[in-house]
């Protein structure tokens, strides 16, 4: 039993170790599964010798039977809340109002932090050992918490270190990370439980779980920013070294907190952490700044629930309500149409919106939202307003479903949504005029038609001048018109006209992914010209047909048969194609070609071929060319300045191949 007990207290120590290297530090000292068999010693010490089960074991953590209820905790020292500044002047005259109460006009240190955007929680030590959490409630009295809080995994249930205090209450916030909450969510959507409207909603809710099993599975995080109750321990005499002094007993401390010289000092602070917001791995809805010098606190004192000593600085609101007044429908470069909320002007996140994105319509369907809705709109950083949700409570009789256009509000060309993509497109890809510079662009581009000089600020100059309005129509330039445009000599115009005859002679491949087909890149589209062999077979292709093509799946026939069924785009293929624009007859297909079931990779340069050519040439002959070197790869293909991949192909024993075997193959 002794022995037992000792290896007990042994193991206890080094998982309490692990534990905060591996989620306070974020520098774990041990392997996974090195982990788990600690943790599983333990346990079966633990189910065979009950009585050396202790409150601060890391078995603890993965939560306890159903509670009835929260009981009731008083704080011994009430947790109070904040005043808040919203401008710059506010901030100033926060500070002014401590000069005058010190009678002391020389500059006061502060101490910086974030303000977490979670759940505030009292924690009680007693000799090193969590016995107590509490929310914050009213300020004097909160809701036990205990058994959940046991289950937050960056929480000691140990203080680290010697000569602990008797009594230590440490108070932080409790949050749900952005990555957690985002991963959260998906879950819960798909298993088709409650979502969260943000991470706060997420922490409270997680907390206030009668099965403290059910929020082990939450992830959570806590951290420390102040202490409340210490006996039996002297504690630094300024705010920082509080900060330095939680660190060392084990607590999580944000890295954003800095000490700064004066107010003037906050307000950099407060701009700096504004840029930074959205790079944050948290929710943050302003800053904190709180007098340096415990000392000064002290002389401060309060004012009504508040510190005179601190205040919180917010950033302008990302979230309000405001109503949507109607829904248009955007089509993008790509073709998708995109419905976009008109609302009635809300100032947030310190803009004006009188707009917010829907995403597609089974966001709207999933959050029922109406014309004329009361809904919350959200602004963060630079991302797109969006609705959020919908304050069913305050829906008017008036209100309209939102249904999706038949025709696209650009060009009238017929609007596609394939049943397993939540995207609706316009079809008509080369016609409609809101995808037009794209499409240009992309069909001359290298891997495409490959227009030697054919640039993406050419195609801006012709388009806006009016010039071009579709892919066919690059064939009409004439020098003339070349010549005229801004930076653009006589030589430079003959040089594109000269390319624009070249690329006439192409690849059935190349042509086929010019076209711009939703879903279909460089490798579909050679998958499907290997395939059918000619355009007149691939537009007349039924969607089981398709699906028989290497590389398509349902999405891809869809969009497939979608593009070729529209009128416009025939049009304009038939306008290509007049122009002269040819490719070899498709060879009759035999069983493979001579390097039919061989994997190649291609890594270096080579003399007289790019790689892209290389790969064409390997493709024609029957192989598969991949981008990765692994155990399935046959032969690297290695020219000169070959990097990484020529290593790990000699590590795996993989036939490697240089430009004299490369020139063997394909002559």
């Amino acid at each position: 039993m002794a022995d037992k007990k000792k290896r007990a207290n042994e193991l206890r120590d080094e998982l309490n170790e692990h534990n905060y290297h591996y989620y306070v530090l974020d520098d774990p000292i041990i392997l996974d599964a090195e982990y788990d068999r600690l943790f599983r010693e333990l346990q079966l010490i633990e189910e065979e010798f009950p009585e050396l089960l202790t409150e601060d074991s890391p078995t603890q953590r993965v939560g306890a039977p159903p509670l009835k209820a929260f009981t009731q905790v008083e704080h011994a020292i009430p947790m109070l809340s904040l005043g808040n500044a919203f401008t710059e002047e506010e901030l100033l005259a926060f500070n002014k109002r401590i000069q005058d109460k010190l009678d002391n006009h020389s500059r006061i240190e502060y101490a910086c932090e974030p303000k977490f955007d979670g759940l505030a929680i009292s924690l009680v030590y007693e000799n090193g050992i969590l016995i107590q959490a509490a929310t914050r409630g009213d300020g004097s009295v909160g809701e036990n918490v205990t058994e959940n809080v046991r289950t937050i995994n960056n929480i000691p249930l140990h203080l680290r270190g010697d000569d602990l205090p008797r009594i230590l209450e440490v108070r932080g916030e409790v949050t749900m990370p952005k990555k957690g909450f985002d991963e959260f969510n998906k879950k819960a959507e798909l298993h088709g439980e409650k979502v969260f409207a943000n991470p706060r909603n997420a922490a409270a809710g997680s907390l206030r779980q009668l099965d403290s099993r059910i929020t082990a599975k939450r992830p959570l995080v806590m951290f420390a920013y102040s202490l409340g109750r210490v006996e039996g321990a002297d504690v630094p005499d300024t705010h920082s070294g509080i900060l330095m002094q939680l660190k060392e007993w084990g607590f999580e401390v944000t890295s954003e907190t800095k000490v700064v010289k004066n107010i003037h000092g906050c307000v950099g602070y407060y701009e700096s952490i504004g840029k930074k917001r959205e790079q944050l791995a948290y929710e943050i809805d302003g800053v904190v700044f709180k007098v340096n010098s415990i000392e000064l606190q002290e002389e401060l004192g309060f004012v009504s629930r508040a510190p005179r000593w601190a205040i919180a600085h917010k950033f302008p609101a990302q979230e309000e309500s405001t109503i949507i007044n109607d829904v248009e429908f955007q089509v993008g470069r790509t073709g998708a149409v995109t419905p976009v909320a008109r609302l009635e002007p809300v100032f947030v996140g310190g803009v004006t919106l009188s707009n917010a994105t829907l995403h597609n319509m089974d966001e709207i369907k999933r959050k029922d939202v109406r014309i004329h809705d009361t809904v919350i709109v959200r602004r963060a950083g630079d991302v797109i307003p969006e609705v959020v949700r919908v304050v069913t409570q305050k829906r008017p009789k008036n209100a309209r479903k939102i249904v999706l256009p038949t025709s696209c509000p650009v060009c009238g060309s017929h609007v596609e949504q394939n049943e397993e993509d939540a995207v609706a497109k316009c079809s008509g890809g080369l016609f409609c005029s809101a995808q037009r510079k794209e499409h240009i662009k992309h069909f001359a581009s290298r891997k495409a038609m490959n227009i030697d000089g054919f640039g993406d600020k050419l195609v801006e100059q012709l388009v806006d001048a009016d010039l071009i309005d579709s892919v066919s129509d690059i064939f009409n330039l004439t020098l003339e018109q070349l010549s005229d445009l801004d930076r653009m000599g006589e030589k430079s115009a003959k040089n594109i006209i000269s390319a624009l005859q070249k690329c006439k002679k192409t690849s059935l491949a190349r042509f086929v992914f010019g076209l711009g087909i939703p879903e279909v890149g460089e490798t579909t589209a050679k998958s499907l010209a290997s395939h059918f062999g000619s355009l007149d077979k691939l537009g007349r292709a039924e969607e089981e047909v398709l699906l028989l093509v290497p590389d398509v799946g349902p999405i891809v026939a869809f969009n497939v048969i979608a593009f070729f069924k529209e009128t416009h785009n025939q049009e304009v293929i038939a306008e290509l194609l007049a122009h002269g624009i040819v490719w070899p007859k498709a060879k009759a297909k035999s069983e493979g070609g001579a390097l039919s079931g061989k994997t190649f990779v291609i890594t270096g340069t080579f003399t007289g071929m790019s790689r892209d050519d290389i790969k064409e040439a390997l493709v024609e002959k029957g192989a598969k060319v991949t981008g990765s070197v692994s155990a399935k790869t046959d032969f690297l293909l290695a020219g000169e300045a070959a990097g990484s991949k020529l290593t790990k192909a000699e590590k795996l024993g993989v036939d490697i191949l240089g430009q004299a075997d490369l020139d063997k193959l394909l002559n």
